[in-house]
């Protein structure tokens, strides 16, 4: 029969602990006392056999025993005998199984009746245990010889009562009941300690809690839209949920085994030996093109593994770009209604104070403007998202009343290999806002900024160009860390970063002319045939 299931944990393991020391030192003490009982009979016969060995020696009874009126010589002896060495009693026999003394008077000149003296009267000495008239005993049969051991005459039987175990707890029970009740003690602290301790361990939570706890992380482990892998120091898998079995094409039982089964070059152990968290690095495993980080798991300051999560970049890519589609609509909508508003307002304040050769005069200039940067991005940049998105960075500088100009020379065909539109937006995108950023808050005559975007037969280039605050010496090998900014503003520091690593994943390479207050010009190239893969990035 088992605790109630609604008995807390603690008294469970306290109880159940406390139950089986409290029986292991009960099995423990009958155990220890059986082999004292033996040992101590063992020593018992050893000393009966030594008294009835002296007896038979004794010239008194050798002569005496066997003869007519011998007890009255042999009785005191043996009782003396008796008395000096603390035995049950000594009893001589002659060959007739007569008694020649015992310590019950009435009992001599009467047969013997142990019903195991048999072989003694067949010149064998021995050591028997039996319940005789006293009580349990353990007796010593010892032959009686004469005539220099050629004859015998009778047996001497030397008994010494066995203790019972009542007996012997009488003699230590002080000390034994002290020592089962500190062995409790001891026990019930030792349990209580345990049990403490799991709790502790388990966070002072129920089995109960923690079974549902762990429904719960399973459930959002899978339920999570990244792939996770968790490894050991041993850099075996511990934890693989189903997206990263998706994601990376993996099939069969994986825990337990070796993370380079899985991901050949996962570069994890790098992670458990140098303690570095790395994020959304790009990578391409088992033949798909993923962004993993990788962080390293650290329980009391001690690193004891590692965890990787994936995303599909191909995923990602298809979000950002319908992300990136609707945030320009909206930006361009945004921007336009604006400015329509305020040429509409000008239009209709000429209207009404009756300037209609200006008004007319106003509207085509706008219209001239207008069309005349629809045509050139139409006409240079084959690319819609890109020629978007110049469209809308141009409509927000003049709202901001920067002057952003596009060199005559862009030009854009076609991407090339490693870049595709979504993320030639990114890059073009990041570095435009970052442009817009350096000169705000400026001189009207220093807000100015220029692209160019431009196939070169080798490679694409990408050039922006602000005449804003430019950056520090000792920045400029920071910029393109993640976070990194001059600006003590939120959400700052992802900009430039973010640029660096698409342009790295694309096999490009960046340049960076700076000088303080004067000017910063940012230059890309991207070769047209892909120069890298995601492979040991």
């Amino acid at each position: 029969m088992g605790l109630p299931r609604q008995l807390p944990l603690r008294w469970k393991i306290t109880l159940l602990s406390f139950g089986l020391i409290a029986l292991a030192v009960l099995i423990g003490g009958m155990i220890l006392i059986e082999n004292f009982s033996a040992t101590l009979e063992d020593e018992i016969g050893s000393r009966a056999m030594a008294v009835a060995r002296t007896v038979a020696q004794i010239e008194e009874i050798q002569n005496n025993v066997g003869t007519p009126g011998g007890d009255a010589d042999i009785q005191p002896v043996a009782e003396r005998i008796r008395l000096a060495t603390n035995v049950e009693y000594i009893v001589v026999l002659d060959m007739d199984r007569t008694r020649y003394s015992h310590p019950l008077q009435d009992r001599i000149g009467q047969q013997f009746e142990g019903g195991d003296e048999g072989p003694a009267f067949a010149d064998h000495e021995y050591i028997s245990r039996a319940a005789g008239i006293m009580g349990p005993s353990v007796r010593a049969f010892v032959p009686i010889r004469v005539d220099e051991g050629t004859r015998q005459v009778g047996v001497v039987v030397v008994g010494i009562l066995t203790p019972t175990v009542t007996g012997l707890l009488s003699d230590i029970r002080t000390t034994f009941y002290f020592s089962l009740l500190f062995a409790l003690i001891v026990g019930l602290a030792g349990s209580i300690y345990l049990a403490d301790n799991i709790k502790r361990t388990m966070h002072n939570m129920e089995p109960a809690e923690m079974a549902r706890l762990m429904e719960e992380r399973v459930s959002v482990f899978h339920a999570i839209g990244e792939g996770i892998i968790a490894i050991d120091r041993e850099m075996n898998i511990t934890v693989i949920n189903e997206e990263a079995r998706r994601i990376l094409h993996l099939d069969g039982e994986y825990i337990g085994r070796p993370v380079l089964e899985a991901i050949p070059d996962s570069h994890l152990r790098r992670t458990v030996e140098t303690g570095t968290s790395e994020y959304n690095q790009e990578r391409s495993i088992n033949g798909t093109a993923i962004l993993v980080s990788r962080i390293p798991i650290v329980v009391n300051g001690e690193i004891v593994g590692a965890v990787a999560t994936f995303k599909d970049k191909s995923e990602l890519h298809t979000l950002a770009e319908e992300l990136t589609g609707v945030k320009k609509f909206i930006e361009a909508l945004r921007v336009q209604n604006h400015e329509h508003a305020n040429k509409l307002h000008t239009i209709a304040g000429l209207i009404q104070l009756k300037q209609y050769d200006e008004a007319i005069d106003y509207i085509f200039e706008v219209t001239a403007e207008q069309e005349e940067l629809t045509l050139f991005l139409t006409k240079n940049i084959k690319d819609y998202s890109v020629a978007g998105l110049i469209f809308g960075k141009y409509s927000r500088a003049k709202e901001l009343r920067i002057e952003m100009s596009i060199d005559p020379q862009t030009h854009l065909n076609e991407l090339p290999a490693g870049l595709d539109s979504s993320t030639a937006v990114i890059i073009i995108g990041n570095l435009l806002e970052n442009a817009m950023d350096a000169v705000s808050g400026l001189p009207q005559e220093k807000r100015k900024i220029e692209i160019l975007v431009r196939n070169l037969p080798e490679h694409f280039l990408i050039r922006v160009k602000d005449l804003g605050v430019g950056i520090a010496p000792e920045h400029l090998s920071e910029i393109f860390k993640p976070g990194f900014s001059t600006k003590a503003k939120e959400n700052r520091g992802v900009g430039l970063s973010l640029v660096y690593q698409q342009v790295m994943n694309a096999g490009g390479e960046i340049r960076v002319e700076s000088e303080q207050d004067q000017f910063t010009n940012i230059e890309i190239r991207i070769p047209n045939e892909r120069r890298s893969t995601y492979e040991g990035n």
